[in-house]
């Protein structure tokens, strides 16, 4: 069942965070990956938003996410993202469809 992710972020060190641009496509991807939505400033349409930048993931399982995100080869560009961001990750599963 499809697994998302959102990181909600306030960027501090844009080169750190340009460093981990620049190799997370073919690290992510690897893991069956996909973006869904990025935004830099969204706007709310309720109540405020502190972050500059939200990013919607998708995964096919739950097990890709925890290896994408434990891999050595994720965790060593991670290291820009956490240099240059403050983050907030959540992972939530998707529901089961309807009946």
């Amino acid at each position: 069942m499809t697994v998302y992710v959102i990181n909600n972020m306030t960027i501090h060190d844009m080169d750190e965070y340009k460093t981990y641009l620049k190799g997370f496509m073919p690290v992510f991807e690897k893991f069956g990956g996909q973006v869904l939505a990025a935004a830099n400033d969204p706007n709310p349409s309720e109540g405020v938003w502190p972050y500059d930048r939200t990013v919607l993931l998708a995964f096919p399982t739950r097990e890709a996410v925890d290896q994408w995100s434990r891999s050595p080869e994720y965790q060593e560009i991670a290291r820009h993202r956490r240099a240059g961001t403050n983050s907030n990750v959540l992972v939530l599963d998707a529901l089961p469809p309807s009946r």
